[in-house]
């Protein structure tokens, strides 16, 4: 979903809530939202 490195997504998670992209269409949103719940994220789109 990010391809962050292991330190950008440590840096990450320690700084949530956080916009993860922009600028996207609303159905891969809605696609990025669906992967981050079935991981047991809480994720909307704004």
């Amino acid at each position: 979903l990010t391809n962050l490195g292991l330190k950008e997504a440590k840096d990450f998670v320690d700084g949530v809530p956080k916009t993860v992209k922009e600028g996207v269409s609303k159905a891969e949103a809605e696609e990025m939202v669906k992967q981050f719940q079935e991981v047991g994220a809480v994720a909307e789109i704004k």
